[in-house]
C-alpha cells in the first residue's frame, strides 16, 4: 500500500504500509510497518538509507528531504514498537526492520542499503546489521525464537549518526541511583542525590566513583526483581505472563550538570527535556514504562541485546560515525567507543558543530546531509 505526492524540493514522499511476519493488521486499517520513502523526483536512485528507532517515530526523518534531493533515497521506517517502547523486544524489531530493507530492494529498486543509525536507532540498525551477517540475536525470557530474523537481507554501508552505544548504557548513564525506592518518585538517598544542596557541579571523583557505580547497581536491582517476577508470573495456575512497571527519574548523568565532565560545546546544566534537575521528576523519561520482558530485551544491563558493542563487532562493511559537537546526551567516550568497536576496515569519525538532533544551529542540518552523502558517493559501487 502506498501513496506518493511531490513537495516543493523536488522530493517525492511516498507513503509505505507493509505486513509483519509477527503482527496482524490493525483492527482499524494500519499496517505495523509503517514509513515514508523519500527520493529524487523523476529519478530512480541506485542507493538508499533506512533509518529506524526504538521508539521514535523516524518517517519524516530530518535528513530524509536533504539525502533525497543529494539523490538517494531514504526510507524512515517504523517498526510496531513506534510509540509503544514499553513492550520492545528486539528479535521482532529486527524481522520488521527486515520488511523495509526487503521493499527497498525489491519494490524501490535500489542496488545499495545503508542502516542509518540515528540517536537511540544506532545501536538498533547495529544490532540489524549484525544479525544479517551473523545471526546472534535470542528470543528474551520465556519467548519462542523468531524464523523470520534468520535469514535478513544486510545492508552494504553503516552510518551512526549522534548515536547511543546502547539501550542499557544509555539509560544507566542517565538514571539517578540515589532512588532508594522503585515505586516512590520522590525517595533518595541525599549522599547519592546529585540535586542535593551538598552535591554540586564540579562533582568531586569520589562522589563520581560511587554515583556511577551506584547507577549499575540500581540498573542490576531492576534486572533481579525483573527476572524473579517473570518466574513468579509463570508458575502453575498463573493468568498473567508479563506485567508493566514504571522507573522514576532518568534524567541525572552527571555530565548534564557538570561542564567539566568529558568538556564539549555542550549547553551547561540541559538535558533533551531541558533542566535536568525538573524533566528528572518530570513523567517522560527514558524507560519510563515497561514490561518485565521489554526490561530484559531493551533496558538490562546483564540481560538486553541492545548494546552496541557486540554488534558492532560484526559489521566490516565501511561505517562512518559522526558526532555532534554539542550533544547533551551523546559524549566523546561514547562516539570513541562506537568507532573502537566496529570491525569495519573502513571507518571513520566526523565531527558536525550542532546539538543531538542538529535542528538549533541554521545549516547543520544541510551540512550532515553533505558529509553523508559524499562519504556514499566515494565507496560507490
Amino acid at each position: 500500500m502506498s501513496a506518493a505526492s511531490a513537495t516543493p524540493q523536488g522530493v517525492t514522499r511516498e507513503f509505505v504500509g507493509l505486513p509483519s511476519p509477527l503482527a496482524p493488521r490493525a483492527g482499524a486499517g494500519g499496517h505495523p510497518c509503517q514509513g515514508i520513502y523519500h527520493a529524487p523526483a523523476g529519478g530512480r536512485p541506485r542507493t538508499a538509507f533506512i533509518a529506524t528507532h526504538y521508539n521514535a517515530d523516524f518517517s519524516e526523518h530530518y535528513l530524509a528531504e536533504h539525502l533525497a534531493a543529494r539523490g538517494y533515497g531514504f526510507l524512515g521506517w517504523n517498526t510496531r514498537f513506534r510509540g509503544n517502547e514499553a513492550y520492545f523486544l528486539l528479535d521482532h524489531a529486527l524481522a520488521e526492520i527486515g520488511v523495509g530493507v526487503r521493499w527497498l530492494r525489491e519494490r524501490a529498486g535500489v542496488e545499495r542499503v545503508v542502516p542509518l543509525g540515528n540517536s537511540g536507532g544506532g545501536s538498533l540498525m547495529a544490532a540489524y546489521q549484525s544479525q544479517a551477517t551473523e545471526p546472534n540475536v535470542t528470543p528474551v525470557a520465556g519467548m519462542r525464537p523468531i524464523p523470520a530474523i534468520d535469514d535478513l537481507p544486510a545492508g552494504d554501508l553503516y552510518v551512526a549518526l549522534a548515536a547511543h552505544p546502547g539501550r542499557p548504557e544509555a539509560l544507566t548513564a542517565w538514571m539517578d541511583p540515589s532512588v532508594t525506592d522503585e515505586t516512590d518518585p520522590l525517595a533518595a538517598d541525599p549522599g547519592l542525590d546529585p540535586f542535593a544542596p551538598g552535591n554540586v557541579p564540579p562533582y568531586d571523583p569520589d562522589f563520581q566513583r560511587r554515583y556511577r557505580a551506584a547507577q549499575v547497581a540500581r540498573n542490576e536491582r531492576i534486572t533481579d526483581w525483573a527476572l524473579s517476577e517473570v518466574e513468579r508470573l509463570a508458575a502453575p495456575g498463573s493468568r498473567a505472563r508479563d506485567r508493566l512497571f514504571t522507573v522514576y527519574r532518568t534524567w541525572a548523568d552527571l555530565r548534564m550538570m557538570d561542564p567539566t565532565l568529558e568538556p564539549s560545546d555542550r549547553r551547561p546544566n540541559h538535558c533533551y527535556a531541558g533542566d535536568p534537575a525538573k524533566a528528572n521528576y518530570g513523567v517522560f523519561g527514558i524507560g519510563a514504562l515497561s514490561t518485565l520482558r521489554g526490561w530484559l530485551s531493551m533496558w538490562s544491563l546483564r540481560t538486553s541485546q541492545c548494546r552496541a558493542a557486540p554488534h558492532l563487532a560484526r559489521i566490516t562493511v565501511p561505517s562512518l560515525v559522526v558526532h555532534a559537537t554539542a550533544d547533551t546526551g551523546v559524549f566523546e567516550s561514547d562516539v570513541r567507543a562506537i568507532l573502537d568497536a566496529l570491525a569495519a576496515a573502513d571507518k571513520s569519525l566526523e565531527y558536525v558543530a550542532g546539538d543531538h538532533y542538529f535542528a538549533e544551529r541554521e545549516g547543520a542540518r544541510a551540512e550532515v546531509a553533505d558529509l553523508v552523502a559524499a562519504w556514499v558517493a566515494d565507496r560507490a559501487a
